[in-house]
């Protein structure tokens, strides 16, 4: 670049530096004084001033300013608007991690709402009026619906898996099969976890076939426990081998050791029964043995985030007393929701009243029949189509396994036919709706899958997507 060029372009740049607005100029705009009206000054005028120093440093950078106020809507907007608003997930996955996996039963959220509104009970004695356990409610529930002695509920279940072994296993040696020693989830490795709770691994077998003998000659007089993982999201198939957890069992027991399992999901239905492959349930874990057994509150289960960890009455007791369990433990919302949760499978109305479960559950019949009903209230708006796919549990959850399930298919071809939108924008636009509608983009067609959405939101999904479209 000569040096007339250089001159051009370092006064272009001194120009857009002058034209940029004042921070009072832009707090009086008509676009943004609504912004101001709604979160006060004090908020806005920092998100201007970092707005016009970005663009500052654009133009300094490019010599380009890009649109000021463009730019200060959108982080005002973003600012204004709640982060963790409801969405509709048309995903075809149905314990989504990344749209805050299982919603909860409208009861179960009721309650959560109604303890965090209020004062609750949640550590007196109401008859005595003394002091009490907080959890009380959730140990009685839980031992009726796993046979378990009692139970507890923390955080999460990487929480429950850390607390387990602090308690019991630290200074020690856990075994755990080789094929067992996963990343979970999240970051989320049972090496890590065991060594951040001081515990030591002891990797046993191989990483496709592990047998009782592997564990048995690796116990010493350091052993304080097996841990068993189960697989929750992934698979080894092929030439495996695993023992049971019976066997686990024997073996532990014989040596004086606990047996913990990690089983994971929280399945406490069997969902066989919906065609898909058996998921391990929290019963069968303790009635094959299982000292303790820890797993989620929010995937299969179907309630909010919490660890749960069912076992022995003893073991649980010392747990409560670690010093980690109070920094993990689960706050008043989260356990009045689960104690909701938990009373629908004691009432035996898990698939009526739990979203997961009806998700699960729900008929392929039934779900085509509402695709049909969407397709021609949107008839007159864009081409659309009901098709044949797949669902899936999602969440860590029975891998690999798939749910016959029915979209609504709505053509790139045709959106940008009758309104000249590409289909991403058109995704865009659902997102960003008002709920927010998340699809997904295959072979050309923005796909909404009937099986993750509920009934009650059909109405409401089918006038997003007709704001999405521009239609009022």
């Amino acid at each position: 670049m000569d040096r007339s060029s250089a001159g051009a372009l370092d006064a272009e740049r001194q120009r857009l530096l002058r034209s940029l607005p004042a921070v009072s100029t832009l707090c009086q705009h008509p676009a943004v004084r609504p912004f101001v009206d709604e979160l006060g000054e004090r908020a806005v005028v920092p998100v201007i001033q970092e707005v016009l120093a970005a663009t500052r440093q654009t133009i300094l950078t490019t010599g380009q300013a890009g649109d000021v106020l463009t730019a200060l809507l959108r982080e005002l907007e973003q600012l204004a608007r709640p982060r963790l608003e409801p969405v509709i997930n048309a995903t075809g996955v149905v314990i989504h991690t990344n749209l805050g996996r299982a919603p909860v039963s409208e009861e179960a959220a009721q309650a959560m709402a109604d303890a965090a509104r209020r004062y609750t009970a949640l550590e007196i004695e109401l008859e005595t009026g003394r002091r009490g356990g907080r959890m009380a409610e959730i140990s009685r529930l839980l031992s009726l619906l796993t046979g378990a002695e009692a139970g507890l509920a923390v955080n999460n279940n990487a929480a429950a898996v850390l607390l387990v072994l602090s308690t019991f296993c630290a200074g020690r040696a856990v075994l755990v099969s080789r094929s067992q020693a996963v990343e979970i989830g999240g970051g989320f490795r049972i090496p890590d976890v065991l060594r951040q709770s001081g515990a030591r691994l002891v990797e046993v077998g191989t990483t496709n076939r592990t047998y009782v003998r592997d564990y048995e000659a690796a116990i010493s007089e350091e052993t304080a426990a097996i841990l068993s993982v189960h697989w929750s999201n992934f698979r080894i198939i092929g030439f495996t081998h695993q023992p049971s957890l019976e066997e686990l069992a024997e073996l532990a027991h014989a040596h004086g050791l606990l047996l913990i399992e990690d089983v994971g999901s929280g399945a406490l239905l069997d969902t066989a029964q919906f065609g898909l492959a058996h998921e391990p349930t929290v019963q069968e874990a303790i009635a094959a043995g299982a000292d303790l057994v820890c797993f989620s509150g929010d995937k299969l289960l179907g309630g909010p985030q919490a660890g749960l960890i069912v076992g022995r009455r003893s073991l649980i007791e010392r747990l409560e007393r670690h010093p980690l369990a109070r920094a993990i433990r689960a706050d008043k919302t989260a356990l009045a929701g689960l104690a909701t949760t938990l009373r629908h499978y004691v009432r035996g109305e898990a698939m009526e009243k739990i979203p997961v479960w009806r998700m699960i559950a729900a008929p392929v019949a039934a779900l085509e029949e509402r695709c049909r009903n969407w397709a021609a209230e949107l008839a007159a708006s864009v081409d659309c189509s009901v098709v044949a796919t797949e669902a899936t549990v999602g969440g860590g959850s029975l891998p690999g396994e798939t749910l016959p399930s029915v979209a609504l298919a709505i053509p790139a071809v045709s959106l940008q036919a009758r309104y000249g939108l590409g289909l991403e924008e058109f995704a865009r636009r659902l997102r960003l709706g008002r709920p927010p509608v998340i699809g997904r983009v295959e072979d050309e067609r923005l796909m909404l899958d009937a099986r993750t959405v509920l009934p009650e939101q059909d109405r409401v999904l089918v006038t997003a997507i007709r704001r999405a479209l521009g239609i009022t």
